[in-house]
């Protein structure tokens, strides 16, 4: 081997090492404490349809969307997607037609210097089947964070990754199935924050119950965020069904959300909260929220509502404005969206 081939190959060695360095040792990105997003939620419409078809099934926004709310001031999405839909078979590559229509999520909130995070929201299932179960192996969620992780992580309007949404009825598998998440993500990328659900479909209230065993959870990049979702009605699933009012507490967002900031500053943690909405047909519903947003505030806490993006019709969360007026929530939501003077992610 000649003197000027030994060094060609201890050079290339040398650039090979440095991009592997450049990967694992990224910047770390700050997530954002705007205290109020939105989720920009109907690509994740009909999810027992599958494949199901864009525009009929399910709906990804159109640049107008991003257009109109970062001229209200939004500059946060929580973007779900469908892993069915993303990877129709596990330890495959990703759907292209899918995929690219994420591309184009992420280059629209680019444009209108809007942030995103990016949800898988399959409630620690695939296709029915449980993460860690035989049919759907802890290896099989890694392999898919870590695709997704590939596919965007240099995009510039991605911010975070949140790992799944709403874990229910797996106390023991999530934990693990976490863990299996947050090493694949940090294979690729070491700078984004990851988010990190409960158990117990995510619930702020429940969230010391079953969420113990997520304080085990190791992360090379020491950038976790836990994020709860929060919502009034009688079991906190957000429907809304009673309609029975009598014994309304303007209190129930403060008392559904306080086990959760407990939770976060016992341990020195920092929170998120994921989802949050309430109905259009009563201004009781209004001032909860008005109350619960200015307790996030207090503690720097941001918070996500659910639900904006197409085709939501007369859905009674719904923020998008309907012929151009917009709905009750938005007067509320209004007051939170400037900077809420938070220097760092809460609680304080």
């Amino acid at each position: 081997m000649t003197l000027r081939l030994k060094s060609a190959i201890t050079t290339l060695f040398a650039l090979l090492s440095l991009a592997a360095t450049s990967v694992t040792q990224a910047t770390p990105r700050d997530f954002p404490t705007d205290l109020i997003g939105l989720n920009f939620s109907g690509a994740g419409f009909a999810p027992h349809v599958l494949p199901g078809k864009p525009g009929t099934n399910y709906f990804f926004p159109d640049a107008g969307h991003y257009r109109r709310w970062a001229a209200k001031g939004i500059r946060v999405i929580r973007f779900p997607v469908i892993w069915e839909r993303l990877q129709p078979r596990l330890g495959q590559p990703l759907d292209p037609a899918y995929a690219k229509l994420i591309d184009q999520t992420l280059d629209n909130a680019k444009r209108y210097r809007m942030s995103v995070i990016l949800d898988l929201h399959n409630y620690m299932r695939y296709r029915g089947q449980i993460i860690g179960s035989a049919a759907v192996p802890y290896p099989a969620y890694a392999d898919v964070l870590r695709r997704i992780a590939q596919r965007w992580h240099e995009h510039p309007a991605l911010v975070a990754y949140d790992i799944m949404n709403e874990p229910h009825d797996a106390v023991e598998q999530w934990p693990v199935a976490a863990q299996h998440g947050i090493d694949a993500v940090r294979d690729v990328d070491r700078a984004r924050p990851i988010l990190i659900e409960g158990n117990g479909w995510s619930s702020s209230y429940l969230w010391p119950r079953y969420n113990a065993k997520l304080l085990g959870l190791k992360d090379p990049a020491d950038n976790l965020i836990y994020s709860a979702h929060v919502y009034f009605d009688n079991d906190g699933g957000g429907k809304y069904l009673k309609k029975d009012m009598t014994d309304f507490d303007p209190d129930v967002g403060i008392r559904r959300v306080e086990p959760f900031i407990t939770w976060l500053k016992q341990h020195g943690k920092r929170g998120h909260i994921g989802e949050f909405g309430v109905p259009d047909n009563d201004p009781r519903w209004l001032a909860a929220m008005d109350r619960l947003l200015a307790r996030l505030r207090q503690e720097c806490i941001p918070a996500m509502y659910w639900a904006a993006g197409p085709n939501w019709g007369d859905y009674p969360l719904a923020i998008e404005p309907v012929k151009g007026k917009p709905r009750p929530q938005w007067s509320v939501l209004q007051k939170y969206v400037k900077p809420a003077g938070c220097q760092a992610l809460g609680p304080r």
